[in-house]
């Protein structure tokens, strides 16, 4: 019987030793928690970092998730969206998410080669009014082994960012929470087997907008790296927001708030409401279609504002220098409109005729909310100047209409994407000393965003928003297949981050193609990346 006994009492160990090296399971300072095995990687999803913003914390600034754990938290259920309007949402009510959401995902590639890995960041799109990092796939990421994810939910539309201005109501809470979970992620990530040195921050669209207001603050360099921000930036129209106020007290009159004009009474009405009340309160707010596409979005707040997250224009910070020197990229693409003009080739489904046509009449009345000027013209009269000028300056005498569709996007694309880079470019490089790198993505997808809203193959769309970021984050939503040349360019994307995340000198490096620092340049310094090469250009005025 002394032989069995020791065999058994040798297994026990055994058995106790696997399970304290299961790479499953993971310690953080709230306990244990147990992750996924998916074959190629593990994941370990939906971690709380703050608390649920519900009840008496909803339009507070996020508080860090505080609890510990009695048992091991199970962190293989995939994360819910925060609770939203979703544009892309095919039915008439577009409501869907969560209001308790804030929460973070880790997926770790198996590399037998190491233990231990660069991290990239993802703070999702979707216009400050919708989105998850569900949306974006990780698969490429971990099919290609080097870098360890993290995708951050955050509060969207009004829940996330209604402000009335003042430091009762002041916004910007979708912000915050991007920024608790930075800090959360830099004092735990080692756990994971992250690099808490080696951090990257990117993002796309409102998400790239946000990496880059999150570089606006000094002590990010204390928990990234550097930041890309891809199709889109703080200077673009649309990301800080005027007019905030009145939109918040509408939003109040429209949930059953009444005519109050006090902030404090607003909120403490807000915060009674059914949350699916408020957020559904968006449609309200939309001229057609989903115009404007981000009602609600990040603003200036006061200073006297408790946890305030931006109290001056973006000019202004980066002017001040005040801001994280790292190494920044700004990106566009050369038909990123076609995200917002796209939809106005679909057909109206009373009338039949598409929103483009219906244009010709409406003009002066939608132009200030599709070019985001409607709150930042102080008369009627600077709209209608303006809407003027735009419609002469693409257009013409022509009308609208599909024959001169690509003029309208190309319209979008400089108002909401392209013409804010040179001049962040110009802040940054004359008010900054850390790199600053730019690209433009030049090759179109065989089926993209343009074919999904506009619910048409018959139209070229060019290269447009998300052409270059999907084939980093893959998406089904999003985009169908992808090509052998895409699949080239998804690999060098991957390598560009990873390389990027362990670079010690903030270099870039697009496959053969060596970023140019656009710091102490006189000319422009932009990589374009087209399908079969890429290639560095220089402009002494932007194209």
């Amino acid at each position: 019987m002394y032989i069995p006994k020791r065999l058994l009492c040798l297994t026990l160990l055994w058995i106790a030793a696997s399970g304290a090296e299961d790479p499953l399971v993971v310690e953080i300072p709230n306990g244990k928690l147990r992750g996924k095995d998916n074959g190629q990687y593990y994941s370990y999803e939906s971690i709380p970092y703050a608390e649920p913003p519900t009840g008496a914390l909803r339009f507070e600034a996020p508080q860090p998730y505080s609890h510990r754990w009695t048992g091991v938290f199970d962190a293989t259920q995939s994360p819910v969206a925060c609770l939203q309007w979703n544009q892309f949402r095919n039915e008439n009510n577009k409501l869907m998410g969560n209001e308790d959401c804030l929460t973070v995902s880790i997926y770790k590639p198996k590399t037998p080669s190491r233990s231990n890995f660069p991290v990239v960041v993802l703070l999702h799109g979707g216009a400050f009014m919708f989105g998850s990092g569900n949306i974006y796939g990780h698969d490429y990421i971990m099919r290609e082994g080097q870098l360890l994810l993290v995708k951050i939910s955050y509060r969207v539309g009004p829940l996330g960012f209604a402000s009335t201005g003042d430091r009762d109501l002041p916004g910007n809470y979708g912000l915050k929470d991007q920024r608790l979970a930075l800090q959360w992620i830099k004092k735990n990530i080692a756990h994971f087997g992250g690099m808490p040195d080696n951090i990257v921050l990117i993002g796309h669209s409102a998400g790239g907008a946000s990496a880059h207001l999150q570089l606006l603050h000094e002590d990010l360099r204390q928990l990234a790296k550097g930041a890309i921000s891809v199709s889109g930036n703080a200077l673009d129209p649309w990301v800080i927001q005027q007019g905030g106020r009145r939109r918040a007290f509408e939003l109040g009159r429209i949930v059953g708030c009444g005519h109050t004009n006090v902030s404090a009474e607003l909120k403490d009405c807000l915060k009674s409401k059914p949350a699916s009340e408020i957020v559904s309160a968006v449609r309200s707010f939309l001229v057609f279609s989903y115009v404007p596409f981000s009602a609600f979005g990040p603003v200036v707040e006061p200073a006297d504002a408790p946890d305030a997250f931006l109290i001056q224009d973006p000019r202004e910070v980066i002017r001040s220098g005040k801001f994280a020197q790292v190494p920044w990229t700004v990106t566009y693409t050369t038909e990123d409109g076609g995200y917002n003009a796209a939809q106005l080739l679909e057909r109206n489904k009373t009338t039949g005729e598409s929103w483009i046509d219906l244009l010709n009449d409406r003009w002066f009345e939608w132009a200030p909310y599709l070019l985001f000027y409607r709150n930042s013209k102080k008369t009627i009269k600077d709209m209608d100047d303006l809407s003027l000028e735009l419609r002469q300056r693409y257009l013409g005498d022509r009308r609208f209409s599909v024959e001169s569709y690509w003029d309208v996007q190309r319209m979008f694309t400089d108002v909401l994407f392209k013409n804010s880079v040179p001049n962040v470019i110009d802040l940054h490089r004359k008010h900054g000393n850390s790199p600053v790198y730019s690209f433009v993505y030049d090759n179109p997808t065989d089926s993209g965003v343009g074919q999904l809203l506009s619910n048409r193959t018959d139209v070229n769309f060019g290269t447009v928003h998300g052409d270059d970021f999907f084939l980093i984050f893959n998406t089904a939503a999003y985009r169908t297949g992808i090509r052998p040349d895409e699949e080239v360019i998804s690999k060098k994307f991957i390598k560009m981050l990873a390389d990027f995340a362990l670079d010690d000198e903030g270099t870039l490096k697009f496959g053969e193609c060596m970023f140019q620092n656009n710091v102490n340049s006189a000319e422009y310094q932009v990589l374009r990346i087209s399908r079969n090469d890429c290639r560095n250009e220089q402009y002494a005025e932007f194209p």
